[in-house]
């Protein structure tokens, strides 16, 4: 149970995420890839190899913090495979996303196991873009997903809990892999308050937490969603005490959504910025007139007068309808954007 303590570990921001592999030990008792969660993030993923003609794409394959999971089973054919992997809709701030730049067919509503075709949209299913990995050993092979600071096992099942009660609302402490005192209150206090007994499980643990962020995602919060063929960048500008913020980038692909904000709506006013990858040039908004700050990287901007003069530049926002009870789903549709400047 986690009231037993880890050892503690820094968490730096998170400014990026890793996939490392190799070989796994000779020890290992099941043969085949294995994926390893070093994250402080629930994540799903889907792995791919070639198969006759064909690469076959399965998935989805859950991963809790610290843990290890076999994703193909037997011997390997050593050579390139491919790997994808999202982080779960219990965190807020939008997915994560664990991947490269070969595209592949996956279904992003349940398990699946097809034989990826050119064209995804034949059937039902939408391209996600995958990192090859190379596997050099045809017994096993070991692929561990990252964060920017690297966790052992425990230390990563100790920061999801710590970054799950967060999600969940129940903890306002650092995600940093260290169970201490303010961590066990909240356990203990979660627990209690879901009629759970104090020897819950650490994998029954994490599974509830998910499931009640999840929930609580579904029930508040700004969330965007991409009804497009194509990528989506996107960004928000709302009221911030008596000023204005503008914030992004959330990258949307074709199908994706990204909750972007994570607390219970005010009925206060709420704008959308999006541009729309299409053959090389980028579709911005229709009927956006509002001015907001923007910058090249990821920004949250307060303020939307002389964006120039502080090194930033004026995108035109859209306003979204009003929130309803306390919530607001945003979908972008490809009408919505004009036409590319020729």
């Amino acid at each position: 149970m986690f009231f037993k303590g880890m050892a503690a570990v820094s968490l730096a921001l998170l400014s990026g995420l890793g996939i490392a592999g190799g070989a796994a030990d000779a020890q290992a008792s099941n043969k085949g890839w294995s994926l390893c969660n070093r994250t402080s993030y629930v994540i799903e993923a889907s792995v791919a190899r070639y198969e006759g003609q064909g690469v076959v794409v399965d998935g989805w394959k859950r991963l809790r913090p610290g843990a290890c999971e076999l994703a193909l089973a037997g011997e390997l054919r050593p050579g390139v495979h491919y790997l994808f992997a999202r982080s779960s809709t219990a965190h807020r701030g939008g997915r994560k996303i664990w991947g490269g730049d070969f595209p592949l067919c996956v279904d992003t509503t349940g398990s699946f196991s097809v034989e990826s075709p050119q064209d995804c949209s034949a059937m039902g299913l939408e391209p996600r873009d995958f990192r090859p990995v190379l596997i050099e050993n045809k017994n096993s092979w070991r692929t561990s997903f990252t964060e920017t600071e690297e966790y052992d096992s425990e230390e990563s099942a100790a920061a999801g809990v710590q970054r799950l009660l967060a999600d969940a609302g129940v903890f306002n402490g650092n995600i940093d892999g260290n169970i201490g005192r303010k961590t066990r209150a909240a356990i203990g206090e979660f627990l209690s308050q879901n009629d759970l007994p104090a020897e819950t499980s650490d994998d029954d643990l994490i599974d509830v937490l998910e499931q009640i962020g999840q929930e609580r995602g579904r029930n508040i919060g700004l969330t965007l969603c991409n009804r497009t063929r194509n990528r989506i960048w996107s960004a928000i500008a709302r009221r911030r005490g008596e000023g204005w913020e503008s914030r992004g980038w959330w990258m949307l692909e074709s199908g994706g959504c990204a909750r972007v904000v994570d607390e219970p709506l005010l009925t206060a006013e709420h704008f959308v910025f999006a541009e729309m990858e299409e053959d090389g040039k980028m579709r911005t908004l229709k009927e956006a007139a509002d001015p907001f700050c923007v910058s090249r990287v990821r920004f949250a901007i307060l303020g939307r007068d002389n964006c120039e003069a502080s090194a930033h530049r004026t995108a035109m926002f859209k306003a979204t309808p009003p929130a309803q009870d306390r919530r607001l789903l945003f979908e972008f549709f490809e009408r919505d954007f004009a036409e590319a400047d020729s």
